[in-house]
């Protein structure tokens, strides 16, 4: 087979060539938009026990190293692939990072963290950033929805598919030739991993596989660059990644109208400081409150109607034990939202095991609906049906989950989202985030990308 012949060689071809001028500058734009959503996240996980471990190990193992990426939470400045692996473990720790929900993969995560450290290494511009990140979204999402549903049933789409996007942003940056971009691919391909057995006992290796990764994509891009040479085929070969993680794989999705749909511009922001898969039934919850007026106590059973990969990942968590293993409790989620009127960090942090919620959580359950499960996952539908003391059945519908495309988030809302997190962790104050956001809103004209924060002390 010839490259030509080849989706993995056409998605390398891709991924390589692509400049700036070939992108819409809605596209661009939206880009610049999920850099400053993703900014916010990375910020927040500043004091968390598993990002200060990450960071900790940083440090022991690149003692000395010296570099001009920045590690956010920090503030110092290290190699590409400590700052990358810091920060992408930082941003995917609060359940706030962006979803393209037909791959069901949170891009920003592994793309930002990687693209960011490389841009402020080599000192490319706002422009050349914006690209390479644009690129690791389009290849990323479109392996994510090559390797199909069944690959989400055990493996955290996140960690597989985004090692490969962080090589395709970092192999942008690099310049790499197509037939390198290749050799990117196969050599983050291999070393592709994340499986959600971590959730059944709230363990902190979700973090673990973001950082990974970054890392991993990082590696194999620069290896690449010196003439290191990966598999051809690793995505759809007869011993590749559809062949081991994957019973429904189509290779057709990863050549998806490139240059044409633009995937990038079909990332959801997050709302609710949750997994994603109980932002519809929130949604929906939250309309029926709204409506009827209702408080928690009258709310005698909810009945959340969703689809099999929301069962497949939120159904391990009968019974958290951490304020992470809680926001993969639908029950907690929708308590929270009752009860309090929102589900966003501080609401974990301050009530996940509060009594009352406790209490309305064990009213919660979860059931497989035809029509939701047949629209996932290019869409995800919210249904609930709520039974109140007086008597009342009442059932609550959204097509669009708050921060989808259809329902998205303003770029005043995201700053205020962004502003938020950083006061949430004490990362940052106003006056540096407001220059943050002046940074960003104009990155497609910035001439070198430098820190996007004072250094610390």
């Amino acid at each position: 087979m010839g490259m030509s012949d080849s989706p993995s060689a056409e998605l390398a071809q891709f991924a390589a060539s692509l400049r700036l001028e070939d992108i819409p500058q809605t596209v661009v734009n939206r880009a610049e938009d999920l850099f400053l959503d993703w900014f916010g996240s990375a910020l927040a996980g500043k004091g968390a026990h598993p990002i200060e471990a990450v960071e900790c190990f940083a440090q022991q193992m690149g003692a000395g190293a010296t570099g001009r990426s920045e590690v956010l939470i920090s503030r110092r400045f290290t190699t590409p692939l400590f700052a990358a692996m810091v920060n992408a473990a930082a941003s995917h720790l609060v359940e706030q990072d962006d979803v393209h929900c037909g791959a069901v993969f949170h891009p920003a995560t592994v793309i930002f963290p990687p693209a960011l450290a490389v841009a402020q290494e080599s000192e490319a511009s706002g422009a050349e950033l914006l690209t390479a990140s644009i690129v690791g979204y389009e290849v990323g999402i479109r392996i994510g929805e090559f390797l199909g549903r069944s690959h989400y049933e055990v493996f955290h789409t996140t960690g597989t598919a985004g090692t490969l996007a962080a090589a395709a942003a970092v192999g942008n940056l690099l310049h790499l030739t197509p037939a390198q971009m290749l050799d990117a691919f196969g050599s983050a391909g291999t070393q592709a991993a994340g499986l959600w057995e971590f959730l059944r006992d709230g363990a902190d290796s979700k973090q673990l596989h973001t950082a990974k990764a970054a890392m991993n994509g990082l590696i194999g891009a620069y290896l690449a660059k010196d003439g290191f040479t990966g598999a051809k085929e690793i995505l759809a070969g007869r011993r590749g990644m559809a062949a081991g993680l994957s019973r429904d794989a189509d290779p057709r999705k990863l050549t998806d109208r490139l240059g044409q749909r633009w995937a990038t511009s079909e990332t959801s922001f997050k709302y609710h400081a949750s997994c994603r898969h109980t932002h519809p039934a929130a949604d929906a919850l939250r309309s029926v409150v709204e409506e009827h007026n209702l408080s928690a106590d009258v709310i005698l059973e909810v009945t959340a109607h969703v689809h099999q990969g929301a069962i497949d990942v939120l159904g391990t968590v009968t019974k958290p034990h951490t304020v992470h293993q809680a926001k993969f409790s639908m029950g907690t989620v929708l308590a929270l939202l009752t009860i309090f009127g929102r589900a966003g960090v501080r609401e974990f942090d301050n009530h996940w095991n509060d009594p009352r919620v406790i209490q309305f959580r064990q009213r919660v359950r979860m059931v497989l609906d035809e029509e939701v499960d047949r629209s996932y996952p290019s869409r995800w539908i919210g249904k609930v049906t709520l039974k109140t003391s007086d008597g009342r059945t009442l059932h609550g519908r959204i097509e669009d989950p708050k921060g989808d495309p259809d329902n998205t988030l303003s770029r005043k809302e995201l700053e205020e989202k962004a502003m938020c997190l950083a006061e949430y962790s004490h990362a940052a104050d106003e006056m540096e985030m407001k220059e943050v956001f002046r940074q960003i809103w104009q990155l497609a004209r910035l001439p070198k990308v430098g820190p996007l924060l004072p250094p610390s002390g």
